[in-house]
């Protein structure tokens, strides 16, 4: 057997449940992520990159089951979910690294600050938008049911919050609140466990992340607030 089919195939038993050691480790990389992208680290996004890819072969549980009828679910709005991370996060890796690139050698990537009036304009009805899209897309994919709703915010919130971290907008760690709120309790009634602890593992981090981001924010705004009132005298 191969290494690599073995990794596709290799499942950790816990009691009359299982779970796979991809998906594990895909929470792994994601979790990683986080914890770059709280500290403002380019590296939050190839990390980010991996655990992704990893999941979406989590999710298309029928293509990627190698005939174990145990994993035979496919979850669209998960599998797109993170398929459009990897898209989302690509952007925000080549963004934050030009950031750096033209700053100071020891200047972070971003500098977080909240949306303004004309971005939120463009932003809500956009998001709406691709909400009720990507929820007929899913619908004729076959999902139904009140999982569908949920599998779509969570596709959409999830596109949404990403890219909010690449544009460092304070807000989108109160956006990875409102998808990991729903994220848990799919994620443990479908049998992603280790996705399901993710999730839940998720949200103190995503608080510090949310309190860090405000104080930073708050600085800033303050430095530059105290700059204009110095060029003005």
């Amino acid at each position: 057997m191969s290494l690599l089919k073995w990794f596709f195939e290799a499942q950790i038993d816990l009691g009359s449940k299982s779970i796979l050691v991809r998906e594990l480790v895909g929470g792994i990389f994601g979790l990683s992520s986080a914890v770059l992208g709280l500290k403002r680290k380019v590296a939050a996004w190839p990390v980010g990159i991996i655990g992704d890819g990893l999941l979406i072969t989590v999710f298309l549980g029928a293509v990627f089951s190698f005939g174990d009828s145990g994993q035979h679910a496919n979850f669209y709005g998960q599998a797109s979910r993170n398929a459009l991370l990897i898209i989302v996060s690509i952007y925000g890796w080549i963004r934050w690294t030009q950031h750096r690139r033209s700053g100071k050698p020891d200047q972070p990537p971003v500098i977080p600050r909240w949306t303004t009036a004309k971005e939120k304009a463009v932003l809500i009805p956009a998001i709406i938008m691709f909400f009720f899209i990507s929820k007929e897309i899913f619908a004729a994919l076959g999902e139904s049911g009140t999982w569908l709703w949920v599998d779509t915010w969570i596709f959409t919130g999830t596109a949404l919050a990403t890219f909010g971290m690449s544009r460092g907008y304070v807000e989108f760690w109160l956006v990875w609140v409102a998808v990991d709120l729903v994220g848990v309790p799919f994620a443990f009634s479908n049998g992603y466990y280790p996705t399901g602890t993710l999730y839940a593992i998720y949200m103190p981090f995503v608080i510090w992340g949310f309190i860090s981001w405000l104080k930073i924010s708050k600085k800033e705004k303050d430095l530059l607030s105290n700059f204009e009132d110095r060029s003005k005298r």
